[in-house]
């Protein structure tokens, strides 16, 4: 018998679209693997939760594989990538409302052996913030 394709992109589709129509910011959590596109400074315990919302997000695609899409993280704009499996669940952050996903067990071993293992990324530099300093030149 043939496999069927897998409900869970169209359901995160149909969630982010109910939780824009009503006002609600869509927010995913998601278990980080190496495949994972995200800012890792950010994953605690091998997760972390994306706001979706489109005043978060630029050229979000909700594909039937990945959920891809530009985000700014400390002013910094950064391109993501989260595969479809690894989404744990998509909610609406003002009341909860919305659907958790099984994760399989690999998936879930996967991300908290990756968590333990990775340092995070350094932070980039920023620049100095001060007084300005003028200079005479004759």
């Amino acid at each position: 018998m043939e496999q069927l394709p897998s409900t869970k992109p169209y359901l995160l589709r149909a969630i982010w679209e109910w939780c824009c129509d009503n006002g609600f910011t869509p927010h995913i959590a998601v278990a980080v693997d190496q495949r994972t596109r995200v800012p890792r400074e950010f994953v605690k315990d091998g997760q972390i939760v994306l706001n979706l919302g489109p005043g978060a997000t630029n050229k979000l695609q909700i594909g039937n594989e990945f959920v891809e899409f530009q985000a700014r993280f400390g002013g910094v704009a950064r391109e993501l990538s989260v595969p479809i499996q690894q989404v744990a669940a998509i909610y609406a952050r003002e009341n909860g409302a919305g659907m958790a996903f099984d994760l399989d067990e690999e998936a879930l071993l996967t991300a908290r052996v990756e968590a333990e293992d990775s340092d995070p990324e350094p932070e980039p530099p920023r620049p100095e913030v001060g007084r300005p300093k003028l200079q005479r030149i004759k």
